[in-house]
């Protein structure tokens, strides 16, 4: 299989002096106001309890589980930890070559382990993934997008030999040199086959893939974060790991947080050897062949940097791991060679501290770097190297948007929440004092009750004789006439109407004649009213000069009429 380090330029190779090319320094990120970084920091830290992150480690004969979490005094507490062990699959087995049965034993080790969190983060293994630090000239993040959009870039730097759709890709500027006019960009790239096959195994597992890391960048994640809670009083900006097993073997220094990594080449017979440990000699041979490497990987940064390495942590799946150690220290007697602890200076509940005891526990800390990528995973928390954040999910864009929208609307509701009881409590205190005013002021409620309602009584009353006397006026105007009689002959002729009669007008000829026009409910209300005005004074005869029908078209049931009254000489 064809080493995915040989083109990457992240890798110590040497060049023609014979020193070695590390990843420059990423720039600075911009100087952010008050306000922004208060509200970033509020967002960063309620997303990440509201978002944990379940580190998982997929291998073929077992799957390592572990979430961690920072406690009030800002110590980090590893909250799970489930190491399932399972048989079935052949030696020379992959993960990806048995899909359905890795996908069956993860759902088992989540259910044994009781882990109730969903979002995931997995590493594939490095030969999955092409890793490359490419130079490009140096562009605005407006010119590098429509360059990537139109998989212009790409083409021209990375020579891939199937097509850029068929990948799923990171990248991230990590160094811009302004005098040469070039900018350096980390590429990595997994085929998208294998990215929805793993993404298929998590989600049939019951989780929810949000992070694809590649494993070498999982264990500088967890080392780093070791280094940081332990406060090694060795120089805090160089640190060498050295990954020896039968998977994966190179040396990776972290010399002012970026990886310079030279990878150890072993023979197919040296894998046998290292399974088997039998043959002594073999052993031996291989020590020799692999620390002669490793040797010259030391020797030329310690040339170009002009820095020591005095010790060296060490990962490694091997049980007899120490074995081999021994031999290292014997050919490099000056360099401390020290298994890795992925769990120093972190708190381990009392439940699960037996689950932790491991004569060696450096091979579980890609998991616990996995664990780690909490910190960075929904984008509040940037570090200064973009190795740190890689996630080759294809979708993660996407999903970084959502968790920052969820966040935010939750920050928000608490927000709300938090005025609107802060306003219903200056309204009850408001509420209660102006009740106690009040209650001041309404004594002697009862008599005003009672006032008030002798003087409706009162209103009544007069409003009904005001009704009256408006009625008698309306009816005053259509008499039109000078002369005092005719006031005394309306008077009379409003004494005479009886119940159930309505007058519409009085139109009085100015001498001795009175017109009356109106409705009534029966024949003999209009005969009892020209009764009524024959027996007045001023009236001597009163007779019907014409009358109507009610209208059978609606619902008027009133006969009209037209009575004349002639008056008496005055």
């Amino acid at each position: 299989m064809k080493n995915p380090f040989s083109n990457l330029k992240l890798f110590n190779k040497k060049s023609k002096d014979g020193e070695s090319a590390a990843v420059p320094k990423a720039d600075k990120p911009k100087k952010e106001n008050f306000f922004s970084k208060l509200l970033k920091n509020r967002l960063g830290k309620s997303s990440i309890k509201g978002e944990e992150i379940l580190g998982v480690e997929l291998t073929t004969s077992e799957i390592r589980l572990a979430q961690v979490s920072s406690n009030k005094a800002n110590q980090w507490v590893l909250d799970k930890f489930y190491v399932h062990k399972f048989e079935g699959i052949d030696e020379n087995g992959t993960v990806l070559e048995n899909q359905d049965k890795i996908a069956d034993e993860l759902k088992l080790a989540i259910q044994k382990s009781k882990i109730t969190t969903t979002n995931a983060a997995i590493a594939i293994p490095v030969t999955s993934a092409i890793i490359r630090v490419v130079t490009a000239p140096l562009m605005t993040d407006e010119e590098l997008k429509k360059a990537i959009d139109t998989d212009s870039l790409w083409e021209n730097l990375v020579q891939l030999t199937d097509n850029l759709n068929d990948y799923s890709i990171f990248h991230q500027v990590i160094n811009k040199d302004e005098k040469g006019n070039t900018m350096d960009i980390l590429f990595v790239a997994s085929k998208l086959s294998d990215i929805n096959s793993y993404t298929a195994i998590i989600k049939k597992g019951g989780l929810n893939a949000v992070i694809i890391d590649v494993k070498c960048f999982a264990l500088k994640s967890a080392v780093d974060q070791i280094n940081q809670i332990a406060g090694s009083i060795e120089d805090s900006n160089l640190t060498a790991v050295l990954e020896f097993g039968l998977d994966e073997n190179y040396v990776m220094i972290l010399y002012d947080n970026n990886p310079i990594i030279t990878d150890i080449f072993i023979r197919s017979q040296d894998r046998k050897t290292l399974q088997e440990s039998n043959n002594q000699e073999e052993m031996e041979a291989l020590v020799r062949r692999y620390m002669t490497q490793v040797k010259q990987a030391v020797q030329d940064f310690e040339t170009k940097y002009e820095k020591r390495i005095r010790n060296l942590k060490v990962t490694s799946n091997l049980p007899n791991v120490e074995d081999y150690l021994a031999s290292f220290r014997k050919n490099m007697v000056n360099t401390g060679y020290n298994l890795f602890n992925p769990f120093d200076g972190i708190k381990i509940p009392a439940q699960i501290e037996n689950d932790v005891k491991f004569s060696n526990p450096s091979y579980l800390s890609t998991v616990m770097g996995l664990a780690f990528r909490k910190l960075d995973v929904f984008g509040y928390y940037k570090f200064v190297t973009a190795v740190k954040n890689i996630n080759l999910l294809p979708n993660r864009d996407n999903m970084i948007a959502q968790k920052k929208a969820k966040a935010f609307s939750n920050f928000a509701f608490k927000g709300v929440v938090g005025i609107v009881a802060a306003i219903y409590v200056i309204l009850f205190g408001l509420s209660f004092w102006q009740i106690t005013d009040l209650n001041k002021k309404i004594d002697g409620y009862e008599q005003v009750v009672q006032t008030h309602s002798e003087r409706t009584a009162l209103r009544d009353k007069f409003l009904k004789e005001k009704k009256m006397m408006d009625k008698s006026l309306k009816l005053s105007n259509s008499i039109k006439s000078n002369k005092t009689i005719s006031f005394r002959v309306l008077a009379q002729i409003a004494s005479a109407v009886p119940k159930r009669v309505k007058f519409s007008s009085i139109e009085y000829n100015g001498s001795d004649l009175v017109i009356i026009e109106g409705t009534a409910s029966s024949d003999q209300d209009i005969l009892k009213l020209i009764s009524n005005l024959n027996n007045k004074k001023l009236i001597s005869q009163a007779s019907l000069a014409s009358m109507t029908l009610p209208d059978q078209n609606t619902t008027q049931l009133q006969k009209g009429f037209v009575i004349a009254c002639v008056l008496e000489a005055a």
